[in-house]
């Protein structure tokens, strides 16, 4: 068996224990020499560059320093960086790729729990769960066993924005239900929407003929405030706007308008700013229903995190390729 190598942890501290609990870590350490006390937060500190300067693989996750010049002098050995997290941008520099690192990431563990949270609450959004649940509450009555029109799933109209890692995997956890899924990306073809097994609609198109849009696309400068006044505009009366990406990809102040109108409904797990102002309208309106970005790996799912690395470590010791490798020429158009 070839010999570990050695690695450290760059991360918030308090998050190690979560991410990698004692059976994921035991996993861990049959790949790479690693001590779990030792978790790096500034790589300036004189006894993190002493431990640098022989480590191979950097174990990272939320709360990585920056991976500049200056730190990659401090660690000549280093070879891969496996990310226990989603987006790498926040600490990758161009030196990590012009110095031929590997760099893998988790995100696609992360993806399912979005997708997961997403696919739930299109399904609330369906049966107006959250309206019935605020009339219950007012009025503490209700027409139980009555017939409830223009609600239900059975044929519901669900538009997603964005095919990235937690746009593709809703649609995998979508297909067992009676929803027709239409798709807008700029990025994916026919043929490839075809594979996914959704029809691919303009945002235009999609936005108008959607029941329930979800939002799952990057943020980039090119798609800040994607939905905007007159986006929110072309979505159909009764229709619910759900957001699980980045805040900025929705004009908060054009939501509120159409919020106010009571025109649409909207499911928030991510605003801008973040977090929202203690005087937002959106805590008041009755048809947002904000969540506080929870929809992304929390409590026992951020073990399924560490488990995607000691994965790519095991892979990384046996020779074989990284199967969640980060291709950094597409960075700039993905999360």
């Amino acid at each position: 068996m070839p010999e570990r190598p050695h690695a450290m942890f760059a991360m918030t501290a308090e998050n190690v224990p979560h991410v990698f609990p004692p059976e994921t870590l035991a996993r861990l350490r049959e790949s790479v020499e690693i001590d779990p006390t030792r978790v790096a937060q500034d790589f300036t500190d004189p006894g993190v560059r002493k431990a640098l300067a022989r480590t191979e693989v950097l174990i990272t996750g939320w709360g990585c320093p920056r991976l500049d010049a200056a730190a990659l002098d401090a660690a000549p050995e280093l070879r891969a960086v496996l990310h226990a997290a989603g987006s790498v941008k926040g600490f990758t520099t161009p030196e990590v790729w012009r110095r031929g690192i590997a760099v893998s990431s988790a995100a696609a563990a992360n993806a399912l729990p979005v997708a997961e949270y997403t696919l739930a609450m299109i399904l609330l959004a369906g049966k107006s769960v959250f309206a019935f649940r605020d009339q219950l509450r007012d009025r503490r009555a209700f027409p139980y066993g009555d017939i409830v029109p223009d609600i239900g799933n059975f044929g519901r109209r669900v538009g997603i924005v964005g095919a990235s890692r937690v746009g593709r995997r809703l649609i995998e956890l979508l297909r067992p239900y009676d929803l027709r899924v239409s798709l807008a990306d700029p990025y994916v073809d026919e043929a490839e929407a075809a594979r996914l097994g959704v029809p691919l609609l303009s945002l235009d198109d999609l936005l108008r003929t959607s029941d329930v849009v979800t939002v799952h696309a990057p943020q980039t400068p090119e798609t800040r405030h994607l939905l905007g006044p007159r986006e929110l505009a072309l979505m159909p009366t009764g229709s619910t706007l759900i957001n699980t990406a980045r805040g900025a990809l929705v004009d908060h102040d054009a939501l509120v308008g159409e919020l106010r109108t009571g025109r649409l409904n909207a499911v928030l797990d991510v605003t801008d700013p973040e977090p929202l102002p203690a005087d937002s309208p959106l805590f008041d309106l009755p048809n947002a229903f904000i969540t506080p970005h929870l929809a992304g790996s929390q409590g026992n799912e951020l073990a399924r995190l560490g488990r995607t690395v000691a994965e790519e470590a095991e892979r990384l010791l046996s020779g074989d390729g990284l199967l969640y490798a980060v291709d950094h020429t597409v960075l700039e158009r993905v999360a």
